[in-house]
């Protein structure tokens, strides 16, 4: 049954830090891929800017069925492809560009039934794709030291232990199946939030929504598949909205840039692969304050773009670049 649309629409999405991508990566023209289309402001800015024609991948269908009172003034430039970026390369090859935009859509946080808000009451969900494993299902079924593993290692959370040990004691009680009751027993193992500080539940939510959705792994994939769709001269653009996920793009791109060197300048030079991009900048892109003013979700976007060589593509180590794994998730 296809999902319900959201109930208030008033509120525009404004796609973050797009004039700052459309500028990096000037002139827009040819082939590229959204990876993560969502609200569609990036496919829509690349459009607009001169694209020839963009692929957009998500693995949400509800996204596609919002898209769809506007998505066909496009006509062919516009190609819809349900599915997961990580995959991108079996989608196209050639690209002149890929966009990707790490943080969970806005569409998504306003329908409750959708279970990624901590301040809507709804199921304990977090699925993007609508199948597969259930933020229920890891709060009700992970061991504790897991529990705790993916609070600490995803959402960066210092009461990862006993926020863990809550949970169980709670589960054991009545299964815990709605976002506010698990919010209510992470807020119960925190101090109250100063003015000014985000919700207790943030860290925690955010990992479980990431283990749900394997999304580090899928950027840890994402990366190399880019590296394999990109032609010579495509540009890669990546906007990230917490520090794990900058740190692995950042490490990427240095390392297949071959910008990386030696950890020791006495030991003997280390043998590199040709560098299979540019970067544009060393130097992360974030909002500046009138953006931040007009979408104050841009305060934590850094921007990261680089340029494709014509060196071969290879793979690549996930502990090279920082990627956090946490076993039996």
């Amino acid at each position: 049954m296809a999902a319900a649309a959201p109930s208030d629409t008033s509120a525009p999405h404004i796609p973050v830090l797009l004039p700052s991508i459309l500028k990096a990566v000037a002139p827009v023209r040819g082939v590229w891929l959204d990876g993560t289309f969502g609200a569609g402001g990036y496919t829509r800015g690349l459009l607009e800017a001169g694209a020839d024609k963009v692929i957009a991948v998500d693995r949400d269908p509800l996204a596609f069925e919002m898209a769809a009172d506007w998505s066909g003034q496009y006509g062919a430039r516009l190609l819809q492809q349900q599915g997961v970026f990580s995959k991108m390369d079996t989608y196209a090859t050639d690209l002149d560009g890929v966009v990707l935009d790490l943080g969970v859509s806005s569409m998504q946080l306003d329908l409750a039934e959708r279970g990624f808000s901590f301040m809507r009451d709804g199921p304990l969900d977090m699925r993007m794709s609508q199948d597969g494993v259930s933020a229920a299902d890891i709060v009700n079924d992970a061991a504790e030291e897991t529990l705790a593993n993916i609070l600490f290692h995803y959402g960066e959370e210092r009461a990862s232990r006993r926020i863990a040990k809550a949970i169980v004691r709670e589960r054991a009680l009545d299964p815990i199946t709605t976002t506010l009751r698990l919010a209510s027993i992470i807020e119960g193992c925190l101090p109250r939030a100063k003015p000014g500080q985000s919700h207790p539940a943030t860290r925690s939510f955010q990992a479980l929504r990431i283990a749900v959705n394997n999304e580090y792994g899928e950027l840890f994939q994402g990366l190399m598949a880019a590296e394999r769709a990109l032609a010579p001269g495509g540009k890669l653009a990546v906007v990230t909205f917490h520090s794990v996920e900058d740190r692995m793009v950042k490490r990427f791109l240095t390392a297949r840039a071959g910008a990386g060197g030696n950890a020791n300048r006495y030991a003997p030079q280390i043998e590199q692969d040709p560098p299979a991009f540019r970067l544009k900048s060393r130097k992360a892109v974030a909002a500046d304050a009138a953006e931040i003013a007009a979408n104050p979700r841009a305060r934590s976007a850094k921007l990261r773009v680089a340029e494709r060589t014509d060196a071969p593509a290879q793979e690549i180590d996930a502990k090279a670049i920082g990627m956090p794994m946490v076993k039996e998730v």
